[in-house]
């Protein structure tokens, strides 16, 4: 039986897709950084750990434990990460580096470690969550944008570097609109981070950003349910070759192929009305 270690799973795309896997008969490692989660995912009846990915003691921690459970590790879903909104001339270099110390060193920290394990047994898979916001920038997402960049920019060099291995693969997932507890874990970190009151977007963050980040209803084209991504995870999984990319949603497709065929001004046009 594969085994698979999930970071975020107390809800949305991490929590979906430990179900799928463990469904599918996939021992999963569903991790969660609060302890009430790991509760909550143990309740059902999952193997769950506290791991918070910028805790490198922590991801050691739970390396061992798997290690010790399986002698072997077989993937990693580098799934935790979350969205700091706000203007970039709104966003403190404190609250720029928060925002990276879990999207993205937090995500090469498990790498890092996980790697040390899959060269050792000559063999593992490492899925990382990107995003469409790694492809192309949409305003007011420039922390996010620059994290899911930097972790495109940081895979696409691993992934060379591990083309004349044939048992460890680098896959990235590049996700669009998902049905996820994302815009509502946003605005916390909007009303913790940012000075709307007194920023030179104070009426745009009312009238559109806070109200679509308040807004009960997902109307955002193209959406999909978060099992779309964890789908995904497992045709990985399942695959003895899996492909170095995968889109999820058309909007992906779509905003994926205008960054390659438009100038940078009409792509700039273009992407300012969504």
């Amino acid at each position: 039986m594969a085994n698979i270690l999930i970071t975020g799973c107390s809800s949305g795309i991490g929590l979906e897709t430990a179900k799928l896997l463990k469904d599918k008969g996939y021992k999963v490692y569903a991790t969660a950084r609060k302890k009430e989660d790991v509760l909550m995912l143990q309740e059902l009846d999952f193997i769950s750990y506290k791991l918070d990915v910028t805790n490198s003691v922590e991801i050691t921690e739970v390396l061992e434990r798997i290690l010790k459970l399986d002698k072997a590790l077989d993937a990693v879903f580098n799934n935790a990460g979350f969205g700091q909104p706000g203007a970039v001339e709104d966003l403190s270099t404190e609250v720029l580096k928060e925002q990276f110390e879990t999207n993205f060193f937090g995500t090469h920290e498990l790498t890092f470690q996980a790697m040390k394990i899959f060269r050792n047994q000559g063999y593992g898979k490492i899925i990382q969550h990107s995003s469409v916001l790694g492809l192309i920038s949409l305003k007011f997402r420039g922390a996010y944008n620059a994290s899911k960049y930097a972790i495109e920019g940081l895979t696409d060099t691993f992934r060379q570097e591990l083309l004349n291995h044939n048992g460890i693969f680098i896959s990235t997932i590049n996700t669009g609109p998902v049905t996820s507890k994302f815009r509502e874990n946003a605005l916390k970190m909007f009303n913790k981070n940012i000075n709307a009151k007194d920023s030179y977007f104070r009426n745009t963050y009312e009238q559109e950003l806070k109200s679509r980040l308040e807004s009960k209803e997902d109307t955002t084209p193209f959406n999909l349910p978060a099992s779309s991504v964890a789908k995904v995870v497992l045709k990985i999984m399942k695959a003895k070759k899996p492909k170095p990319r995968y889109y999820v949603t058309i909007a992906t497709y779509l905003l994926g192929f205008a960054k390659r065929v438009l100038s940078t001004n009409l792509l700039d046009k273009l992407l300012n009305k969504i």
